[in-house]
C-alpha cells in the first residue's frame, strides 16, 4: 500500500503546521512560559528602564543610558558563560532557577527607589535572570523538535515571543495614558490596602512582578526532567535521584557542583577549536548591525517619541505592538513557504528592508503631512491610536517605519535562530546560542552608551531639536549587515542540508 500523496494548494501548506502534534507538551509549557516571561520583560524591563531611571531614580539622558548599557552588557557578558551552564545543568534546572532570580529582582524595582538597593538587587540582578532564560529557550525548541518539526517550531516560537511583546506593548500604553484611561506619564497610583504610592512606571515594574509568577509555576509543576523528541518519537532519560543512589543531599549537591564547573569548562574550552564556529561568529557580528535597531527601539525611540509626540503618546502601539502583531502573522508563513532557501540568503534579504525602513523617520515629517491629513492618518492615529485632534504627521513616518521593519524582520529574524540551532553540534545548542551573542556584548554597550548623548545632542527634552540625525546614523549602521552578508558570503556562508544556495 502506496503511503497518501501529501495535500496540495492550501490545505497542504496548513498540513506542515500538523507536524507538531506528535511534539511532546514540554514544547507547548515552553510556548506559554515563554509568552508570560516575554510580556514581563516588556513591560518590567525593555519597554520601561530608561523612563523609571530618569523619571523615578533621577538619572539625566547620559547617565539613564549608561546604566542601560552597563545592565545590557552584563546580561549579554553572562549569557556567554551560562549558555555552557546549561547544558550541563539540563534545561529545567535553569529554568527554574531564571524565573525566581527574574522574580526577584522585579520585586526590588518595584518596591524601592534607593539607587544602592534599586540598581544591585533589581537592575542587574535581574540581568542574571535574563541571562539564565536566554540561552536555554533556543536549546529547549529544538530538543523539543525533531528534524521534521524544527522550522516550524521555531518560527512559531518567533512568533509567540512577538505575541508576548504585543500585549506588553499595549499594556505600557494604556498604563501611561492620559487620565482617566491611564494614570498619565508621570502619575501615580495607591496600593490597596497596603497604601504604598508607586508613579507610572513602578506600576509597570510591578505587572512584570505578577506575570513573572505564573511562568515559574508552569515550569515547576509541569516540566519533566531527561525529555527530549527524537526522529523516533519522544525519548524520556530521568535523573538518579539522591535517595536511590544511596547518598545525602549534601553529597550530591557538592558532586553535581563539581562535575558542572567541569564540564562547563570543557564545553566552553572545546567552541574555540571547532572551525565552523569562527565562521558562525562572524555571521553573528555582521547581523548585529540590523540588530541594533531594536536596541535603539528600547533604548532610545521611547524618550524620542514623548518628546516629538507628547506625554502619553502611544508609541509603544506605534511600533512594538504593530511590529508584534505583524510578525506573528508573517513569520509562521515565511518559515512555511521558505524552507528551502537558505537563513544566510533570508538574513541578507531581510536585513536590508529592515536597515532602509528606518529612514522613513529620517526623512523630514512636513513630507509625511499629506498623508496625515488624509485616510492613513485619519486610520492610524484616530480609529487605531485613539489620538484626537491635528495629526502629527510623525505617526505616518513612524508607522511606515514599523511595517517594513516588520516585513523584513519576518524574513531574517526567526532563520538566524534556526540557523544557530542548525550549525551546533548536539548537545552543545545553548554553548553556540550563548557564545553568538558575544558581538552584541560589544553593539549593547555601544547603543547603550550612545542613546543618551544622541538624545541630549539631538532631541533633547528642552531647547531646538534635529531628530531626525539619530535615524540616519541608527540606519547607517545598519546598513552593514546586508552589505556585509554580500561582501563577505563566499567566506562565511556555511552549508545548509537540503536548503538551495
Amino acid at each position: 500500500m502506496h503511503p497518501p500523496a501529501p495535500a496540495k494548494g492550501f490545505a497542504g501548506f496548513l498540513q506542515k503546521f500538523f507536524c507538531l502534534r506528535s511534539a511532546p507538551r514540554e514544547l507547548w509549557i515552553i510556548y506559554i512560559a515563554y509568552v508570560l516571561e516575554n510580556l514581563a520583560y516588556k513591560v518590567g524591563a525593555a519597554g520601561v528602564l530608561p523612563l523609571w531611571l530618569s523619571s523615578d531614580l533621577g538619572f539625566d539622558d547620559v547617565k539613564a543610558g549608561a546604566m542601560v548599557a552597563g545592565w545590557s552588557a552584563i546580561m549579554t557578558l553572562i549569557t556567554l558563560f551560562i549558555g555552557s551552564l546549561t547544558d550541563a545543568l539540563g534545561i529545567r534546572r535553569t529554568f527554574l532557577l531564571g524565573f525566581t532570580v527574574c522574580l526577584f529582582s522585579r520585586i526590588v524595582m518595584t518596591t524601592s527607589v534607593n539607587r544602592w538597593i534599586a540598581l544591585p538587587g533589581g537592575l542587574y540582578l535581574q540581568a542574571l535572570g535574563l541571562a539564565l532564560m536566554i540561552p536555554v529557550m533556543i536549546a529547549a525548541v529544538k530538543r523539543y523538535s525533531n528534524a521534521a518539526q524544527r522550522s516550524v517550531a521555531f518560527s512559531l516560537y518567533y512568533a509567540l515571543m512577538n505575541l508576548g511583546f504585543a500585549a506588553g506593548d499595549w499594556i505600557l500604553d494604556r498604563v501611561r495614558a492620559k487620565p482617566p484611561a491611564g494614570l498619565g506619564e508621570y502619575g501615580t497610583w495607591v496600593m490597596p490596602w497596603i497604601g504604598a504610592e508607586l508613579s507610572t512606571y513602578r506600576v509597570l515594574l510591578l505587572l512584570g512582578v505578577v506575570f513573572t509568577v505564573p511562568g515559574l509555576l508552569i515550569v515547576w509543576g509541569f516540566l519533566r526532567d531527561g525529555v527530549e523528541m527524537t526522529e523516533d518519537g519522544v525519548v524520556i532519560t530521568p535523573r538518579v535521584a539522591a535517595a536511590a543512589a544511596g547518598r545525602n543531599w549534601w553529597a550530591m549537591m557538592i558532586d553535581n557542583t563539581r562535575s558542572t564547573a567541569v564540564r562547563t569548562g570543557q564545553i566552553f574550552a572545546g567552541l574555540w577549536g571547532q572551525p565552523a564556529f569562527y565562521r558562525f561568529l562572524v555571521f553573528m557580528t555582521l547581523v548585529v548591525g540590523v540588530r541594533m535597531i531594536f536596541f535603539h527601539l528600547n533604548y532610545t525611540f521611547p524618550k524620542y517619541a514623548i518628546r516629538e509626540l507628547g506625554e502619553g503618546a502611544p508609541f509603544a502601539r506605534l511600533t512594538g505592538m504593530l511590529n508584534s502583531l505583524m510578525i506573528v502573522v508573517l513569520v509562521p508563513i515565511c518559515g512555511v513557504l521558505t524552507q528551502k532557501v537558505t537563513a544566510y540568503r533570508m538574513v541578507t534579504v531581510g536585513s536590508f528592508i529592515s536597515a532602509l525602513s528606518v529612514f522613513f523617520m529620517a526623512l523630514p515629517p512636513e513630507w509625511f503631512a499629506p498623508l496625515a491629513d488624509g485616510w492613513l492618518g485619519n486610520a492610524i492615529a484616530r480609529s487605531w491610536l485613539g489620538v484626537q485632534g491635528h495629526v502629527n504627521p510623525l505617526y505616518v513616518s513612524i508607522f511606515l517605519f514599523a511595517v517594513f521593519l516588520s516585513i523584513g524582520e519576518a524574513l531574517w529574524s526567526p532563520r538566524l535562530y534556526e540557523y544557530s540551532a542548525a550549525i551546533a553540534p548536539r548537545g552543545q545548542e545553548a554553548s553556540y546560542m550563548a557564545l553568538s551573542l558575544l558581538p552584541y556584548f560589544i553593539a549593547k554597550l555601544f547603543v547603550g552608551g550612545s542613546s543618551g548623548p544622541l538624545l541630549s545632542h539631538f532631541c533633547p527634552a528642552e531647547g531646538p531639536r534635529n531628530s531626525g540625525m539619530i535615524w540616519v546614523i541608527v540606519g547607517g549602521i545598519a546598513m552593514i549587515t546586508p552589505v556585509g552578508a554580500v561582501l563577505f558570503r563566499k567566506r562565511i556562508q556555511v552549508h545548509e542540508d537540503g536548503r538551495d544556495e
